[in-house]
């Protein structure tokens, strides 16, 4: 923290610390202290960031240092008034102990099972689930090219998005080079339509939502730019997601689906061998 900052988070927190006859850690720099707990001037080093400036670090060290008197105070204060004390440390306990078996599940988990599915595996997946892949976002293929107003040749450009053969494609890209102001090819891969309208004006997007197409040509503008949209192809809400957009998607529900069963089967193998070599012992009634 500059030196700056730091004087000043001195000032501002000197009236805080007051008399105390408990002894600080003598190798930090004590802030304040409550109910014998003390906060130091290093623990506001690690939540302040060291470029903002010293008003603004100010307002930071004063909200973290209320939220960290009132946590101490709340924790102190219902030390003193809760009663039932055992019942928080049998709730302790069992947390503690849900912790280490989750952590500890978690370790065998990445020691034993492989950290993704197969290409096979997940195709198999994806015929057999198809139910559980239908999209909720339109998606499409396709260009978009964005020219300021004015630019030349409007009416070639035009033409070369409209067919989006190989040839037009290499003019439109030495085009925008010179003369647009964003050129995205995506007729490779299906990308989510959002996408492409936060690109578009907002008065045409409704539009444009209603009218999606195979094959379909835009073409809108602003004050400032000309939007020219070549749509190749769609698939709508409801239909089943192509392949390669779900794959992320199928790996996760595949992967939870092998974690499950392999907790399932270990705990299973554990109980069963503690059984049989007489680790458990059952007691006659």
């Amino acid at each position: 923290m500059h030196t700056l900052k730091r004087f000043l988070l001195m000032v501002l927190f000197g009236s805080l610390m007051g008399c105390t006859t408990r002894t600080p850690d003598q190798s930090r720099v004590p802030l304040l202290e409550v109910e014998g707990k003390y906060l130091y001037m290093d623990q506001l080093d690690g939540v302040i960031p060291s470029n903002i400036n010293a008003a603004d670090s100010i307002q930071l060290a004063d909200s973290y240092i209320k939220k960290w008197v009132t946590d101490v105070l709340l924790y102190e204060n219902a030390k003193r008034n809760v009663t039932d004390k055992a019942e928080i440390d049998k709730l302790l306990e069992d947390y503690k102990k849900s912790l280490i078996i989750h952590q500890y599940q978690q370790n065998l988990i990445q020691e034993r099972l492989r950290s993704k599915p197969s290409e096979e595996e997940m195709f198999a997946f994806y015929q057999k689930f198809s139910d559980q892949l239908l999209l909720k976002e339109n998606l499409i293929k396709g260009i978009l090219l964005i020219l300021p107003v004015g630019a030349p040749k409007v009416t070639d450009v035009r033409k070369w998005v409209q067919k989006g053969d190989v040839k037009s494609l290499e003019l439109i890209e030495k085009y925008s080079l010179q003369h647009g102001l964003s050129y995205d090819y995506f007729a490779d891969r299906w990308i989510p339509v959002s996408e492409i309208l936060k690109q578009m004006p907002v008065a045409q997007q409704e539009s444009l939502i209603q009218n999606l197409g195979t094959n379909k040509f835009f073409e809108t503008g602003d004050s400032l730019k000309q939007y020219m949209l070549k749509i190749d192809s769609v698939k709508r809400v409801g239909e089943l997601e192509p392949f390669e957009t779900g794959k992320d998607k199928i790996a996760y529900l595949i992967m939870n689906k092998l974690k499950t069963e392999f907790i399932t089967n270990f705990e299973d193998e554990l109980y069963n061998d503690a059984v049989q070599n007489g680790t458990v012992t059952f007691f006659k009634k």
